[in-house]
Parts: structure tokens; sequence; C-alpha cells
């Protein structure tokens, strides 16, 4: 039997979608854990002019190991709850990239924070 992650992924389409919650103004950029099924983030990044949400998703992608042209934040560019999506080029990737951010979210190390 299988751990059930800790951070839900939903496949639409040729898409992954997860939820952040952002921090911004953090004194270091890092993985904070989760909050609820959302994965948390402190960013150094101010939440002006999109630096937050930039430096997101270029954490995420370094992170992730996933291209930063493979990310985009497709809800919430202007709040603290994001949804972010992880576009992917065939089903095969997509079927692939749902079990990789499955198990990585299914870490205990994301515990509440």
């Amino acid at each position: 039997m299988t751990e059930k992650p800790l951070i839900a992924v939903r496949k639409q389409s040729l898409e992954l979608l997860f939820q952040i919650v952002v921090q911004p103004r953090a004194s270091k950029t890092m993985i904070a854990g989760r909050l609820g099924e959302a994965l948390k983030l402190r960013l150094t990044a101010p939440p002006v002019e999109g630096a937050a949400n930039t430096m997101c998703l270029k954490f995420l992608s370094k992170w992730l190991n996933v291209p930063r042209s493979a990310l985009a934040i497709a809800a919430g560019a202007t709040s603290r709850h994001k949804t972010i999506c992880l576009r992917c080029s065939d089903q095969e990737t997509l079927a692939k990239e749902h079990e990789r951010l499955n198990r990585l979210f299914t870490d205990c190390s994301l515990k509440p924070g």
C-alpha cells in the first residue's frame, strides 16, 4: 500500500497542478513544509512588481528539476495562495512527472510549518 502524498497533485489535460502558499520577504528562500495540502515556500523577494512570483517559479524549477518554461502560475498571481502548473509535452511525460511529484510530495520532511 502506497502512502498518500501530503501535497495533492491534480492532472488536467497535459498539465499537473498543485497548491503552494508563499511567504514573501523571508530571511531565506526555502521549502518551509506544508500548510494543509499546499506546499509552503519562504521567499526573500518582496511581493511587488512580480518579484516574488518570478523567484517562486525559478526556485520551484530548480527544486523540481524541470525547465523554468514548463512552470506557470495558473491561479493566484496576486495572492499568497497559488496554483502552480507544470506543463508536460505528452501523456507519457505527464504520467512520469505525476508519479515523481507524488513521491516527492509524500516525503515526511514536508511537515506542517
